[in-house]
């Protein structure tokens, strides 16, 4: 829950606006008025109830009401909530306290896009771009000030277990060959030992439980087990991943309670499924109750995909009684991550924050170079950019899908939505199991331009492209006949070229057999959202193929398309519109 303090009318004001952008589920509005006109109670009742603050508040009166709070007894960075001071102009959201682990930087960012502000951000890593260790998305733990302090001065920053986890791209003084004297990032499972120099430890998923389980096994006792074999073998819980068990299981309150308390998710498998796993210790038992020779081995084999278990078999020990759980522990193989990014049109503005966020996640981009340059000012220092030309997408789909396979975060990109006529379709077809895909959409360069021409997709619509590189035109020809049957409206993708001339006007004639060419609109789009952008609105009797080019998209209407006031609208068509 976000607090927000107002004191003023326009603080209030404010405050409603962004109660209103975030939804009001997530925000409570913590007026002084309420509070026997103290704002300093209504600050402490936000602090005792919220996880985060933005206070419509100067960042002094701030800081004096927030002082004793975060002296207080249990009180520490850790757990503190983030907080935001929004000035009375709503010029700045400054992120006041809190800034990685109580999310006030990235609050700030929020509040500065609702309210049309300007985020001020001070933490070091995020002002200098260098990426932030408490940041990765993964659990760490350490001397989190010193190390980072090295991050920034430039100094030697030792880099143990990289081939653990796809990092995103880390400063050039970061490397594995720094002398063991130097201040320490150690990536892995293992748990944290005493160390000579300053040492930070990020802890990777990496770890599946199998979990075997009596009707009735006590959550305490699964955790008790889980948690005393972990640290017998030297792993830290931190890094568990998932638990696993069989389906005859799924419904067994010990089990579940165990892993939401964990806050790891449980796979469960079929009996055949286990069966069919190759384990150190089958037993009778379990056959018996579920059909499996093992779960807690299978499960946890299957569950990581792993060949061999780093911990085999252990019952609980409960005093008094008989054990009612079993446990195994495998580890699952690196596994590299290819983020496969849709940059839009070309517009900064139009680049989505989950784009940008990859952009920022990925140690190596993978594009076309005029695509790499639109967002080159984007990415973090030390990132490796593998650009080539026109014409390379297989070769750049493999590069892609190669370097995920060697463990790393890359980022695939591509303009529009990267699924569309783009690069995801080759990086997939490339790519196995052994990596983990993220797809990120982008604003299609059909969807942009039909943002300029009006509303020509108002009704069923199809998409063609007329490029005939990797089609047949027979193909081709074949699809534009059936939309132009069907009463689609269509928009064509790579229209014309220099050697491309003839398919267009072939298209066209096509669609003009089915109809009424004077008065069907016709919108043409160029370089939709860039600098030199064009468009205009024709018909289908007074287009010129001439004006179209690689760079702009065709869009023709239904037999129910009209201009309306120089804009191209198709109706919705339905009832009530008539």
């Amino acid at each position: 829950m976000i607090g927000l303090i107002a004191a003023t009318a326009a603080g209030r004001r404010a405050a409603a606006q962004l109660a209103e952008a975030l939804g009001s589920d997530e925000c409570r509005l913590y007026e002084s008025g309420r509070y026997e006109g103290r704002v300093g109670d209504a600050v402490r009742a936000a602090y005792a109830e919220c996880t985060q603050l933005v206070c419509f508040l100067a960042t002094g009166a701030t800081v004096r009401l927030l002082a004793p709070l975060l002296a207080a007894e249990g009180s520490d960075k850790h757990t503190d909530p983030g907080v935001v001071c929004v000035d009375e102009a709503r010029r700045f959201a400054v992120a006041l306290t809190g800034g990685h682990e109580g999310g006030a930087n990235a609050l700030a960012a929020r509040v500065a896009s609702v309210l049309d502000a300007q985020a001020v951000v001070t933490t070091a890593t995020d002002a200098t771009d260098v990426p932030g260790l408490d940041t990765l998305g993964l659990p760490v733990a350490g001397d989190l000030a010193a190390v980072s302090r090295a991050l920034l001065d430039g100094e030697p920053v030792r880099l143990v277990g990289a081939d653990r986890h796809p990092l995103p791209a880390l400063p050039a003084n970061v490397s594995a060959d720094a002398p063991a004297s130097a201040p320490t990032i150690v990536v892995g499972d293992a748990l944290a030992s005493s160390s000579a120099v300053p040492t930070v430890r990020l802890f990777t998923p990496s770890l599946v439980v199998g979990v075997g389980a009596s009707k009735g096994a006590p959550e305490e006792e699964i955790l008790e087990l889980i948690r005393t074999t972990l640290a017998d073998a030297g792993l830290d819980v931190r890094s568990l991943h998932s638990l696993a068990s069989v389906d005859a299981k799924a419904e067994e309150p010990g089990l579940l309670a165990a892993a939401a308390e964990l806050g790891v998710p449980v796979r469960f498998f079929s009996a055949d499924g286990l069966g069919a796993v190759a384990v150190p210790n089958p037993s009778d038992a379990p056959l018996a109750a579920v059909g499996t020779p093992s779960v807690a081995e299978a499960a946890a084999l299957l569950a990581a995909d792993a060949s061999e278990l780093l911990v085999a078999k252990r019952k609980s020990t409960p005093e008094g009684r008989a054990a009612m759980a079993t446990v195994a522990v495998a580890r699952r193989p690196l596994r590299g991550r290819l983020a496969i990014v849709g940059l839009g049109p070309g517009a900064r503005d139009l680049l989505t924050d989950r784009a940008r966020a990859e952009l920022r996640r990925a140690s190596v981009i993978v594009g076309l170079d005029q695509y790499v340059d639109q967002i080159r000012d984007l990415l973090r220092p030390g990132v490796r950019i593998e650009a080539t030309g026109l014409g390379a997408e297989e070769e750049r789909a493999r590069s892609a899908v190669g370097l995920a396979q060697r463990g790393l975060a890359v980022a695939l990109i591509g303009s529009g939505d990267a699924g569309v006529y783009a690069m995801a379709s080759p990086a997939l077809a490339e790519a196995g199991a052994d990596i983990d895909v993220v797809g990120v959409p982008g604003v299609t360069a059909a969807m942009a331009a039909a943002s300029l021409l009006g509303a020509p997709l108002g009704h069923d619509h199809v998409s063609i492209s007329l490029s005939d590189l990797h089609t047949p035109w027979e193909v081709i020809e074949r699809r534009v006949r059936a939309a132009a049957e069907a009463d689609l409206v269509v928009t064509f993708y790579n229209p014309r070229s220099r050697a491309r001339d003839w398919q267009l006007p072939k298209a066209l004639s096509i669609l003009a057999e089915h109809r009424d060419a004077p008065t069907t609109p016709v919108g043409i789009a160029r370089s939709v959202s860039r600098p030199d952008e064009w468009h205009k609105v024709t018909t289908l009797a007074t287009l010129d193929p001439a004006e179209v080019d690689m760079f702009t998209v065709v869009t023709v209407g239904n037999t129910a398309s009209r201009e309306i006031a120089g804009r191209f609208v198709t109706p919705r068509g339905y009832r009530w519109q008539g």
